[in-house]
């Protein structure tokens, strides 16, 4: 009795550990959140440059701290403020210094409009005092210290306001703004989506001085979105949109001077017609502002050194391309107002060191690979810190490099993603790594020699949760494809038999400058590939041509075609796949989101003999329906490139389709309008092609909110098992 009372127990011990090791991942896991990483939230560095602050959420309390930490120790030295311990504040969930750290604005309430926009309820906390003082009445926009502290700018209803924290007065200082016709200061629908940024106005270094730039919309066509709600009746929601070749709103630069309290208007040495002001920055010097102009076609660039004191002006910089400029947030002025530039005129993506008058200095970094973050310039160390694909496209690491570009170190040393925020004065940084087998690491570091000094936080409980899950790993490789050898991802099911033969799944973005095969952590999504693969799918993904950090040829050779070459290389790489002999060539799906869901459709209509069936979630089907930004930058106008846009544009091939499509939009997508896929749908049934589709009423780009998620996946789960899972 008692020995084999012995082997049951041993017996019940190893079929749990067996059952334990092999548990398998669900749909419901994937989005309530079993799967999610800690992190460190509003990270910000002091300025004494030995200590860093930390935004701590108590969820038994409901109540937010700054909490103060001390680099060199990690341990916690201050709380800064609690929200127990204010009267009209419960809790705030973001958090910004004024530049002498004596006050905070504690952002307590925020309402999304767009991408990036808000509207918040906003405190500011006195250091000296300890007391939160409502900042407006009212839900606004972009508030922004002054750099002396004692005053902030924000937006509300298009116009600009200023408040003194020392006299508790505020004062509005533009007055024509109005909704879908003027907007002074805070970015239009396609400026904030495409030039990615909001606030459009910037306080000079001795806070007398406001600049910004003001949107005249009027003439921009409007377009209208139904919401449907829980009411009787559905309501609208009307705003400015520019399309492809339609007009865009009409930008001037304006300064207003607090100490005059004078509003004008900035002009240039150069005139301009149906232009972008994608950039405006102060310099060191209070009356020196910097204003980066592009031309509707986004290929070329001026940098501009404005004098608002005598209203004069000089072209510092003039940057051309064959295909377009990017811009980016880099530009950083020295103390002698040199300033620091990046730029891809070489072919690969740089730092440059340019005097202030705009003459090079130097080329800082250089070689066949790409700059991706910069962080900052040490001026006691004549040092720049920054981000780069050196040591291989998928991977980031951190680097240390003089001005004069001698001296480079490499800051890290595990493959994978490495990303830093540095101390104030570049004594330490804290970074975050991550690869496809570990999750996000936080470790600080000495950033003189990059050594490790402590870890911060390792996500290991995640790591020993994930150890009883039956996971996959994420094969890294290139693909010779069409010329050019492609990075590839590809997750195999876990107990893969090269004698099997398994259907493909493949997933791609392809939008220009993306980057899916990229060496870093799960996402949402990565965990459905593992719950694929454990359904015994082979799911891949292949980077194609007009994706980045490959250089700027291999970037810009999709200009004026998008949709041409990224789709002949997706289906040749299904074909590649397709010869494996553990791929079943007859089980080919493909599937993508926005840019990537115009792509899945056009390699199902235009890859028929290669793709049995394609997902398409919100979908650009004719990039005549998409922003003018985004799409001139790439195609310039549909005037101009009528054939660009229309030869490679799902919608006009819909008589391809031979396989199955699924279709997916939500109608509250203010970025790729449900117009899309109306039309899309329309096409189809006059060609009498059957396909599925599936709409979300109200819900946006992104397609969330309660149960969507789950519900949009297991959608597409059930479609990938009825068309590419086993039939026999």
């Amino acid at each position: 009795m008692k020995i084999s009372r012995i082997f049951a127990i041993v017996g019940f011990l190893v079929t749990s550990l067996v059952t334990a090791q092999n548990k398998e991942i669900t749909l419901e896991e994937i989005w309530n959140g079993t799967f999610r990483t800690e992190g460190m939230q509003a990270l910000h560095s002091m300025n004494n440059g030995k200590q860093y602050s930390v935004l701590n959420f108590d969820r038994s309390t409901r109540t937010s701290s700054i909490d103060i930490y001390d680099y060199k120790t990690l341990k916690k030295v201050e709380t800064l403020v609690n929200s127990s311990n204010l009267n009209d504040v419960q809790a705030f969930f973001d958090y910004s210094f004024s530049k002498d750290e004596s006050k905070i604005l504690l952002t307590t309430q925020s309402r999304p409009i767009f991408r990036r926009s808000t509207l918040g309820e906003y405190f500011v906390y006195d250091r000296k005092t300890n007391t939160a003082t409502k900042l407006s009445d009212r839900l606004v926009q972009e508030p922004t210290f002054s750099p002396d502290g004692n005053k902030v700018a924000y937006g509300f209803e298009n116009n600009l306001y200023v408040k003194d924290l020392i006299k508790g007065e505020t004062k509005q200082i533009t007055f024509d703004g109005n909704k879908n016709s003027i907007i002074n200061g805070i970015t239009d629908w396609v400026y904030e989506e495409e030039f990615s940024f909001v606030r459009a106005f910037d306080w000079n270094a001795n806070s007398n001085k406001i600049a910004f730039i003001r949107f005249d919309e009027s003439e921009v066509p409007e377009f209208s979105m139904d919401v449907y709600g829980s009411d009787l009746y559905q309501t609208q929601q009307v705003f400015k949109y520019p399309k492809a070749g339609e007009t865009n709103s009409k930008v001037s630069l304006h300064l207003y001077d607090l100490e005059t309290e004078k509003l004008s208007e900035i002009k240039v040495g150069k005139t301009y017609n149906d232009f972008y002001i994608a950039r405006l920055n102060w310099s060191n010097d209070a009356d020196i502002l910097s204003a980066q102009y592009m031309n509707r076609h986004q290929n070329e660039l001026d940098l501009w050194m404005i004098n608002t004191q005598n209203n004069t002006s000089d072209l510092v910089l003039a940057e051309k391309d064959k295909a377009y400029v990017d811009v980016t947030f880099n530009l950083t002025f020295l103390e002698d107002n040199s300033f620091i530039w990046t730029s891809e005129k070489d072919g690969y993506n740089h730092i440059y060191h340019y005097d202030k008058s705009g003459k090079l200095i130097n080329q800082v970094t250089n070689g066949n690979w790409e700059v991706t973050d910069y962080y900052g310039f040490d001026e006691d160390s004549n040092t720049i810190f920054y981000q780069s694909v050196e040591n291989g496209s998928i991977n980031r690491d951190v680097y240390s490099i003089k001005l004069n570009g001698k001296n480079k170190k490499r800051l890290t040393q595990k493959d994978g993603t490495n990303n830093a925020s540095f101390s104030a004065d570049f004594t330490y940084f804290i970074n975050t790594h991550s690869s496809a087998n570990s999750p996000q690491e936080y470790t600080l570091h000495d950033a003189k020699s990059g050594k490790l000094i402590k870890s911060i936080k390792d996500n290991s409980d995640l790591v020993e949760m994930l150890k009883d899950y039956k996971l996959s790993k994420k094969e890294f490789s290139t693909l010779s494809v069409n010329g050019n050898e492609l990075n590839m991802w590809m997750i195999k099911p876990e107990d893969f038999d090269p004698n099997k033969t398994y259907p493909l799944f493949m997933y791609q973005y392809s939008g220009p400058g993306s980057q899916q095969v990229a060496n870093r952590w799960n996402g949402a999504n990565d965990y459905w590939y593992q719950y694929l693969a454990q359904q015994g799918y082979i799911v891949a993904c292949v980077d194609g041509r007009g994706t980045g950090y490959k250089g700027a040829d291999f970037k810009k050779v999709t200009q004026n075609e998008l949709g041409k070459y990224e789709v002949e290389d997706q289906i040749e790489a299904a074909k590649k796949l397709g010869n494996l002999p553990y791929i079943d060539e007859e089980r080919i799906g493909i599937w993508g989101w926005s840019y990537g869901g115009f792509m899945s459709s056009n390699a199902l209509f235009k890859g028929n003999d290669v793709f049995t069936m394609a997902i398409a979630v919100a979908p650009v089907t004719s990039w005549r329906f998409y922003d003018s930004i985004y799409t001139e930058r790439y195609m310039t106008t549909p005037q101009e490139n009528s054939s660009g846009y229309d030869e490679n544009s799902p919608i006009n091939h819909v008589d391809k389709l031979k396989g199955d499509f699924l279709l997916i939009h939500g109608t509250g997508d203010d970025n790729v309008h449900v117009q899309n896929t109306m039309r899309m749908v329309e096409a189809l049934v006059q060609a009498n092609k059957q396909f599925e589709w599936m709409i979300y009423p109200d819900k946006n780009h992104g397609i969330y909110g309660g149960n969507t998620r789950l519900h949009l996946y297991t959608k597409m789960t059930n479609f990938i098992n009825k068309t590419l899972g086993d039939k026999k």
